[in-house]
């Protein structure tokens, strides 16, 4: 299997996490020539606050535990160090959450040009806000309670992360597959297996 780079969206409660994570299992389970790096952006930011006890790692801490958006150079500097300490050149690369915003997505693009990075695909899993909202609040996390949260997260996506996507849409390097999010689980996966040709093959 030739190795592949994912890019996953969707809007919070879209299970975007629990389904690159389970595409993830399924590479490993499925080749076993090529390692899988995964990186969750939320993990890797609160991974460098928990390593670094500077300044910046202060401060990033801090706009954490309010919810507010870091400066786009902090989660670039976060996956770019990963990317840079990790990958040799043959494994797949699947990505969750990062390039929330054009301006970092087209970095993300620029280091996946550098890398000559070929075959390059963007999963969106699409999901009505009513079925955000009733995810979110079924997930039992703390903040999925707030009303206002809630809302201020879903109108980020709309005007933050979308015009992301379109970026890679507009992209000609990048296969960018809308995912009907509104399945379950199983069916989800199942479509994005399909999506991207990677169904077993009998």
């Amino acid at each position: 299997m030739q190795p592949h780079t994912i890019i996953f969206y969707g809007p919070s409660g879209s299970g975007k996490g629990t389904q690159a994570k389970l595409l993830k299992e399924y590479l490993e389970a499925n080749d076993s020539s090529k390692e899988v790096l995964y990186f969750e952006s939320g993990a890797g930011l609160r991974k460098f606050v928990s390593e670094n006890k500077s300044h910046t790692g202060s401060l990033v801490g801090d706009i954490i535990g309010k919810g507010e958006l870091l400066p786009s150079f902090v989660p670039i500097w976060v996956w770019t160090d990963f990317l840079i300490k990790s990958y040799s050149g043959e494994e797949h690369l699947l990505w969750d959450g990062l390039a929330r915003r054009r301006i970092e997505a087209v970095v993300l693009d620029n280091a996946l040009a550098f890398y000559n990075l070929k075959d390059l695909h963007v999963v969106v899993l699409n999901v009505s806000k009513e079925w955000s909202v009733s995810r979110m609040k079924g997930r039992g996390r703390e903040d999925d309670i707030d009303e206002d949260d809630i809302d201020n997260r879903l109108s980020w996506y709309q005007t933050e992360v979308l015009p992301a996507i379109n970026f890679f849409k507009e992209n000609d390097r990048y296969s960018v597959h809308d995912i009907n999010g509104e399945q379950t689980i199983e069916e989800v996966h199942k479509e994005i297996l399909k999506t991207l040709n990677l169904e077993p093959r009998n």
